[in-house]
């Protein structure tokens, strides 16, 4: 069987194993019941839906011809560095500075991974998110998340 995307092959191979691999993690959790869901119920189902939308993607890189074969191109390492920095950095920092600091931190640095960085943009956006952050987790959800910086004096 031949190729006829490159593209639409890889990211459906992607799809697929992200997906099954969610799918099999969850099923060492309780599934619960439809009226009162365990912890399994929601990553199986998703992890079996992302696993049917990758096998849909691999059908049609392998069906549909594409004009010159869509190839992939290099790989971007330096955003995936960054991105990946990024979050361990906000991972590493959120307990002790906070989302108030921590997210607009991880927002600065995830932008700079992009080929437009426009400063204004970049901290209405971290405004714009900070405060939908604290509406959802914290509001919302009701979620302990240190919000502001803990400052500790002394040993």
């Amino acid at each position: 069987m031949k190729i006829k995307s490159q593209k639409d092959f890889w990211s459906g191979l992607m799809f697929v194993v992200v997906g099954t691999t969610f799918a099999v993690g969850a099923l060492n959790y309780s599934f619960g019941s439809s009226a009162r869901p365990g912890p399994a119920y929601f990553p199986f189902g998703l992890g079996v839906l992302l696993a049917i939308l990758g096998a849909m993607v691999l059908f049609k890189a392998l069906t549909i011809e594409v004009e010159g074969g869509d190839p992939i191109g290099s790989f971007a390492w330096k955003p995936l560095i960054i991105l990946v920095v990024s979050l361990a950095v906000f991972g590493a920092i959120l307990p002790r500075l906070g989302m108030v600091i921590s997210l607009p931190l991880l927002i600065l640095m995830s932008s700079l991974a992009g080929d437009e960085f426009r400063l204004k943009e970049v901290v209405l956006n971290a405004l714009v998110l900070t405060f939908g952050s604290w509406v959802i987790f914290i509001w919302g959800l009701k979620l302990i998340i240190p919000v502001w910086p803990t400052i500790t004096f002394g040993a």
